[in-house]
């Protein structure tokens, strides 16, 4: 098949968290036989500031975000079997949808891709008018990359066909275990931009455990913290370009996971973050959240704390042997259960199938 996303961007990680989820599975759709052509508009400084270089497995095409540019690429939303519009683009989000779909060739699949589903949900339920309210029953999938039942649930009574999670997961061409590297020894690292949704559990599970802990180095990647009153003991190392995240995962003692507040309270809502330093043999330490033990086993392929005491106390009761045999442990399982071969070939499925119903008898 032949698929268009119109997407935030596949070539930087710049308060962009949804780069990994799009390049694991669009490398994996490639890997399967299928075309890939990712439609990203030239904002806030992402192109400037690329973690890698146009690829060979999906064409990307960089437009202006300007009503020109948006024209320019939604004429060629004709050539595609998939035209898919993702959630989160960040400029001209009330304007693609009808662009891009209106464009789309008959018989074509239309498909919206959540990539922040409960926040987008919450967003929709919100506003009557909504401009995705019109969409969502007319397109012929709404996909998440999280949420689970209650997603589901949500979608379906906003009038969806059909809505899919199709979970974050590894690739191991990209995350895979690496040497310690001296730029991040510590013992315990939190990567994420700061949002306003994150920082009150930030708040909670990694500043309060720094301040528990004085006598541990912790480590915090991520755009936006740079003004944030920290303790002595962290070192804040600003954005931290994708090609750098085996290292920073696989050095310190420990990584922390924390979810966003509507993907916490939602659950089913695995961030990249937890495969990726899977992927890296890390000993994960994360936020509670329903449907965690869905993804990997608490106590043995992952520690779940329910704030930042149970991180502290986490912290201090984990040696090094038992971090090793953690990580070692997730490595295995997400290997095995959750990479994004899987998740193309679920899509893939999808897909196929939707366009053989479409056929004549």
């Amino acid at each position: 098949m032949r698929i268009a996303f119109y997407g935030s961007s596949l070539l930087s990680s710049v308060w962009n968290g949804a780069a990994t989820y799009y390049r694991g599975l669009i490398r994996a759709l490639d890997a399967r036989g299928h075309e890939v052509t990712f439609f990203e508009p030239r904002a806030f400084g992402r192109q400037e500031r690329a973690d890698i270089e146009p690829p060979e497995w999906c064409e990307v095409v960089v437009y202006e975000p300007d009503p020109q540019g948006l024209a320019q690429v939604a004429a060629r939303a004709g050539e595609f079997d998939a035209v898919v519009k993702t959630s989160g683009v960040g400029v001209l989000d009330d304007a693609l949808p009808d662009a891009v779909y209106a464009k789309a060739r008959p018989g074509a699949l239309r498909v919206f891709w959540d990539v922040d589903a409960p926040a987008t949900l919450a967003e929709i339920e919100a506003a009557p008018d909504h401009h995705l309210r019109r969409w969502i029953g007319e397109v012929d999938f709404v996909l998440t990359y999280g949420g689970g039942p209650p997603v589901v649930r949500r979608y379906e009574a906003l009038g969806a066909r059909a809505c899919v999670p199709v979970y974050n997961a590894l690739d191991p061409q990209t995350h895979h275990p690496v040497q310690p590297d001296p730029r991040f020894s510590g013992d315990l690292v939190f990567l994420g931009n700061r949002l306003p949704d994150r920082e009150r559990r930030a708040d909670e599970f990694f500043f309060r455990a720094a301040e528990l802990r004085p006598q541990d180095r912790f480590l915090l990647g991520g755009s936006g913290w740079e003004d944030k009153p920290m303790p002595s003991n962290i070192a804040a190392l600003g954005h931290v370009s994708t090609r750098d995240h085996n290292a920073l995962n696989a050095t310190p003692r420990a990584a922390l996971n924390v979810s966003r507040d509507s993907m916490a309270q939602n659950g089913h809502s695995p961030a990249t973050r937890v495969f990726e330093a899977a992927g890296a043999g890390a000993c994960l330490i994360t936020d509670d959240w329903e449907g965690i033990d869905a993804f990997l086993k608490p106590g043995e392929e992952v520690l779940v704390a329910r704030d930042g005491q149970d991180v502290a106390e986490a912290l201090g009761a984990l040696s090094p042997e038992r971090a090793e045999a953690i990580g070692q442990a997730a490595l295995r399982r997400v290997l095995a259960e959750h990479t994004y071969d899987r998740r193309a070939l679920e899509v893939e499925r999808l897909f196929e199938a939707a366009r053989q119903s479409q056929e004549p008898a």
